[in-house]
């Protein structure tokens, strides 16, 4: 008896641009910039195929792996008030040599 294999499902393009949410740009990640490395925000619910066909389809590029992270919401005090902000999923998307994503301009 054969084991049956994981078929990703295509991902329609309204739904790749609700998986990726917008590029981070921090120190950190501008270095990951050197080795082909490219962080976004990510909706909370994607999956790491999900956001493979997502960066895929909208950069025309070949992603190599993707890592994702939760981000845990600090707890601040506005005005008086404590609050806590929302936890956010980020995705660190490595890209094959010689493809690249200029995050400075817009889709």
């Amino acid at each position: 008896m054969s084991a049956k294999r994981y078929v990703p499902q295509t991902v329609s393009r309204s739904r790749m641009y609700e998986v990726i949410r917008a590029p981070l740009i921090t120190e950190k990640t501008t270095n990951g910039s050197e080795h082909s490395q490219v962080t976004f925000k990510v909706a909370a619910d994607a999956t790491k195929p999900e956001i493979k066909q997502a960066v895929e389809g909208l950069f025309k590029v070949k992603v190599k792996a993707v890592n994702t992270a939760t981000v845990k919401g600090k707890s601040k005090v506005f005005r008086g008030r404590p609050g806590v902000r929302s936890d956010w999923k980020k995705a660190i998307v490595s890209l094959v040599e010689g493809h690249k994503i200029d995050v400075t301009t817009g889709l």
